[in-house]
């Protein structure tokens, strides 16, 4: 097997026409189409017949994440339109429900004609009419930082983003956002605020399919997971050892853990690839707390080649006993982590042994984890996907794919 870091991305390519790349929605959610991969192979059905392919007995885990208009425009006085992208509060404690200032991590459009001064933008919520400012404190490499002040003390920043910012699309729905997209670009289950890009897997999801698991006996559960727009960056260097995966931070209480540990040897089923990463990357935080017992922190984090260094020492229900025993012995209800964990060929999996999800872009992370997951068949599937007109990525439809 060949050594994660030395894989070339060229391998992972595939030509994606754009007319393939779904540019809106299809008015039903669960009317896309439905791939099934299982035991080598293929058929297609829609989307609501997902619970006739899910065995009895397992666990549906879904990330819960809502996604915020992230995406504000400031006019000039010279007329210079400025975009400003909020990625992330610039500290974790910082967050959205703060009031009267916020300090984010933000892209900046146009930032050349944006070089000093405060832009300042006429905003209405309800019936209030507020200024809201906005000033560069710093410039890094490939963000600012951005400190938002408003004259209105009982309004939260996510207040000022619903109000005047808009849902940021990924950069391959080449269209401005309509009204319609706030409601679509979102599961119908999102409840906590803090994504930039949606958990696309979970698009597909309506009250009718939900009522077909529950007569199944299927069990839900969710995580929160914030994505960044980290998920759609394209792997530029030849090998993936020199590309730098994204963190993104999650949280995951007790109760979903204990979740997890009742179902280790029935089915657990992760709906899109930010559920994926944050389960998988559960097994490293039970090594670090098994390796270091007197960790007393609250946050942890996973690098990208942890999960290919040293020998597996702990097995899955071992891992998640070290987090029950650290989150019991400090008092706490629920784990913070943020991970960087990069899924690729030569992983093993711990916890999940079928996954939901979009058809991802080629020369991307998310190929790689697809390719972990289900070896080379992931030509097959592709291939398949491309010959029978299903639509790809974020606003496309839907695979199920089992590991075994």
């Amino acid at each position: 097997m060949m050594e994660p870091r030395d894989i070339k991305i060229i391998d992972y390519n595939y030509i994606l026409p754009p007319e393939r790349i779904a540019q809106f929605p299809l008015k039903e959610r669960d009317e896309t189409k439905l791939l099934i991969y299982r035991n080598k192979n293929i058929s297609e059905t829609i989307f609501k017949n997902i619970s006739d392919y899910i065995p009895e007995d397992s666990l549906l885990v879904m990330n819960d994440t809502k996604v915020i208009q992230a995406r504000l425009h400031f006019t000039k006085e010279t007329g210079a339109l400025i975009e400003i992208f909020c990625l992330e509060p610039h500290q974790p404690e910082l967050n959205i429900n703060l009031k009267q200032k916020a300090i984010w991590k933000c892209l900046v459009g146009n930032a050349g004609k944006w070089k000093h001064g405060s832009l300042k933008k006429n905003i209405k919520i309800y019936s209030d009419e507020i200024i809201l400012e906005a000033n560069i404190l710093e410039r890094e490499f490939d963000y600012f930082i951005v400190e938002f002040n408003w004259d209105a003390e009982k309004y939260t920043f996510n207040d000022i983003l619903n109000s005047a910012g808009m849902i940021p699309l990924p950069p391959y729905i080449e269209r401005e956002p309509f009204e319609a997209d706030k409601y679509r670009y979102q599961t119908i289950y999102a409840k906590t605020d803090g994504s930039v890009a949606a958990p696309t897997a979970g698009l597909h999801f309506t009250e009718s399919v939900f009522n077909n698991l529950k007569n199944k006996n299927i069990e839900i559960d969710y995580i929160t997971l914030n994505i960044g727009t980290g998920t759609f960056k394209p792997v530029k260097t030849e090998t993936i050892g020199e590309h730098d995966m994204h963190f993104e931070h999650f949280i995951m209480n007790k109760k979903s853990i204990l979740n997890l540990q009742n179902f280790l040897k029935k089915n657990i089923i992760a709906v899109g690839t930010t559920t994926m990463r944050t389960i998988e990357s559960l097994y490293l935080i039970g090594l670090q707390l098994y390796k270091n017992k007197n960790f007393s922190g609250k946050e942890f984090t996973i690098g990208q080649w942890e999960a290919y260094e040293g020998n597996a020492v702990l097995t899955a229900e071992d891992a998640l006993n070290e987090i029950l025993n650290y989150l019991e012995k400090n008092n706490l209800d629920y784990l913070t982590a943020k991970t960087g964990i990069l899924i690729a060929p030569g992983y093993k999996f711990k916890f999940i042994n079928t996954l939901i999800t979009n058809f991802h872009l080629p020369k991307s992370t998310l190929l790689l984890l697809i390719a972990a997951f289900i070896g080379e068949d992931w030509r097959k599937v592709y291939y398949y996907a491309l010959k029978n007109n299903f639509r790809f990525l974020s606003y496309g439809d839907s695979s199920i794919l089992f590991s075994k």
